[in-house]
């Protein structure tokens, strides 16, 4: 699993109280970046993001569907979904919700979880522009604004590390 990472200075985020907008070009065509940003997830993913943790996560997923879940298997084969696709239009637009909460316990109601949406616009030929939004921390309650705040980092680092994935050839 690569876990290196991209130029930090490469991906250019803005904010706004409920909303984090992150933009970088990572260079492989669209489909390519589809493809590596839903299925090669455990590429790229920070291991100790997840329930499991590195020594014990099994797999790490998302059903390539609307309806499908995003997803962690730890050990004995626990299983923790963490979002569901809400659109799935490759290689152009995912839409998944957020079902972790401020404190990292799973949000159970998608009404209380805030939404990411991934846009993968083709650059050139063998490039394409990736903005990521995740949006509607008001939903997670009083710890929306700090919430947002630390996933500001928490982004920068997904996404340096999906790039770093996207270069060396994951998917």
């Amino acid at each position: 699993m690569g876990q290196e990472m991209a130029d930090p200075a490469d991906i250019r985020q803005e904010s706004e109280r409920f909303s984090l907008r992150s933009v970088l070009l990572v260079h492989a065509p669209a489909d390519r970046a589809f493809a590596v940003f839903t299925d090669a997830l455990a590429d790229w993913w920070v291991m100790e993001y997840t329930w499991s943790g590195p020594e014990h996560l099994a797999e790490l997923g998302m059903e390539p569907r609307a309806g499908g879940m995003l997803y962690e298997i730890g050990p004995y084969g626990f299983r923790c979904d963490w979002g569901r696709v809400l659109t799935w239009d490759p290689p152009r637009r995912l839409v998944f919700t957020w079902q972790i909460g401020a404190d990292r316990a799973p949000v159970p109601d998608p009404a209380r979880a805030s939404e990411v949406e991934v846009l993968f616009h083709p650059d050139a030929p063998e490039r394409t522009r990736v903005e990521v939004e995740h949006r509607h921390f008001d939903r997670h309650g009083e710890a929306a604004e700090g919430y947002r705040q630390a996933l500001t980092a928490g982004w920068q680092e997904l996404l340096s590390r999906y790039a770093a994935a996207v270069a060396n050839g994951a998917g």
